[in-house]
C-alpha cells in the first residue's frame, strides 16, 4: 500500500516477513537511546534476539505487523512498524506496540501504521488492543488517549491502557491528520 507522511515523503506500507529481519536491526539500532527505552523499557543499543525473533514471527493470526518503508530512498530503509499481538485466552483482544525512527517523529507515521494495523485487526475479529507504556512516556500517552484507551491499570512504572478497536478507527479517520492516512481507509473499503 502506497501514502505519503505529512511532508510528502511516499511510503509503502506492507505486512512485516521473515525476511526484514535485517531492516529491523537496523532500525532499532538507528533509533536514540531514549527512543528505544521508551519503545522497549531499555536502552539498549540492540534488544536480545528473543525480542527480535518475537517481532518478526507476524504469523497473520496471532501476531499482525506491519512496517513502513520510505520510498523516497533507493535502499528502502525500514522507518516504523506496528505489532498485534493476540491473547491466547481472549482471542477479540490484542496487545498493541508502535515504534517510529526518531527522524520520522511528528509525520503522521504512526496514525497511519496504526490505522492500517487497527483495519486488519478488526478484520481478524479483534475488537480490543492493550497497551502498555512507560508513565513517563508522555506521547505515547497523548497517543492512547487520542485513540479512545482508557488507562486499565499500573505498576506504578508502566501504565496499562485499553481501547476499542471500532472506536479508534472512528476517532483517526474524524481526525482526518495526517492527509495521507486516506490512502489506508481506502485500500480497506476497496
Amino acid at each position: 500500500m502506497e501514502t505519503h507522511l505529512e511532508n510528502g515523503t511516499p511510503v509503502c506500507l506492507r505486512r512485516v516477513t521473515r525476511g526484514d529481519e535485517a531492516r529491523i536491526r537496523e532500525g532499532i539500532a538507528r533509533m536514540s537511546p531514549h527512543s528505544r527505552y521508551m519503545r522497549f523499557f531499555s536502552g539498549a543499543s540492540a534488544p536480545p534476539d528473543w525480542v527480535i525473533d518475537r517481532l518478526l514471527d507476524a504469523d497473520g493470526d496471532m501476531h499482525l505487523a506491519w512496517g513502513a518503508i520510505d520510498s523516497s530512498d533507493a535502499e528502502e530503509p525500514a522507518i516504523g512498524a506496528v505489532h498485534a499481538f493476540r491473547d491466547a485466552e481472549d482471542r477479540g483482544c490484542a496487545e498493541f506496540s508502535v515504534g517510529i525512527l526518531d527522524d520520522w517523529h511528528g509525520m503522521g507515521l504512526g496514525k497511519i501504521l496504526t490505522a492500517t494495523l487497527l483495519h486488519e485487526a478488526r478484520a481478524e475479529g479483534i475488537a480490543r488492543f492493550s497497551m502498555d507504556t512507560l508513565a513517563e512516556n508522555r506521547s505515547a500517552i497523548a497517543f492512547a488517549r487520542l485513540l479512545g484507551g482508557e488507562r486499565s491499570g499500573s505498576d506504578g512504572t508502566v501504565l496499562s491502557y485499553s481501547l476499542g478497536v471500532d472506536e479508534a478507527l472512528e476517532r483517526l479517520e474524524a481526525a482526518g491528520d495526517p492527509p495521507g492516512i486516506a490512502a489506508v481507509y481506502a485500500a480497506f473499503r476497496g
